[in-house]
């Protein structure tokens, strides 16, 4: 039997709250991550993951107290991003009840982090998060994407498929692909980029930017995502949990 297809509900965390906008900008409060994260346990959620947006000093802290205080409340896994830069920057948010964490900048500043952290803990913990766009006026990359940081505000002119097959390679046992010219825009997935990354990766594939209506999960998994992460459509209520894994049941992919 095939493996099921998650739906991961993603929250972004600023000073203590969940906030969302649309390409990185124009964030607008959307709750309490702590309640949230309850609700979308009990809506059937397979896996929830946190970004910290915030992660200066006082930002880890309490993103740690956040990832604390939802470990005791809902009961699968957690990952947590989001200012990760070291070893021991994952220990803290294992202990403080991550299951996963997410490495971006860091890990195009020092690859070698990856193996790092993935000997220390296991492939399963690191999860890649690849913010990609299609390549700019100016930038030009074989694939035709590009990595950015910081919020997609900054180019890296790093080619998006190359670096996410070696970070397969490095030790990393998930990637997060995120979308930055479809995030928050709800019009789907980027399926092209989607296709391409799949072809350079066998680990799993988290699809992320994008989601708008209930199908756009089935078309994300049709594309060989693993999983579907979306952040507006399921705070602003405009589908649940259940809808989602719906859609994906009727386009014929397991779900749990």
């Amino acid at each position: 039997m095939s493996v099921a297809v998650r739906v991961i509900p993603c929250l972004d965390v600023k000073d203590g709250r969940v906030v969302k906008g649309v390409n990185f900008t124009g964030l607008r409060d959307a709750g309490d991550p702590v309640e949230l994260a309850a609700r979308y346990d009990a809506q059937g959620a397979d896996e929830i993951t946190f970004l910290d947006v915030s992660a200066s000093a006082e930002g880890r802290a309490t993103m740690l107290q956040v990832v604390a205080d939802t470990a005791e409340k809902v009961f699968v896994p957690l990952t947590v991003g989001g200012g990760v830069r070291s070893v021991d920057d994952v220990d803290r948010l294992l202990r403080a009840g991550a299951d996963k964490v997410g490495i971006n900048t860091a890990a195009i500043a020092r690859p070698e982090l990856l193996t790092e952290v993935a000997s220390r803990f296991g492939n399963q913990v690191v999860v890649l998060s690849v913010d990609a766009r299609r390549c700019p006026p100016g930038v030009s990359t074989p694939s035709g994407y590009e990595v950015t940081t910081h919020g997609g505000t900054r180019s890296t002119g790093i080619d998006a498929v190359q670096w996410a097959a070696r970070a397969a390679e490095l030790g990393a046992g998930e990637i997060l692909l995120n979308s930055m010219d479809a995030d928050g825009v709800t019009g789907g997935f980027d399926l092209e980029m989607l296709d391409d990354v799949r072809r350079a990766v066998r680990i799993p594939l988290i699809a992320s930017g994008g989601a708008g209506r209930p199908e756009d999960f089935a078309a994300a998994a049709d594309h060989g995502a693993d999983a579907v992460l979306a952040a507006s459509v399921f705070h602003y209520g405009t589908m649940t949990i259940g809808q989602a894994k719906e859609a994906l049941r009727a386009a014929g992919h397991p779900v749990r």
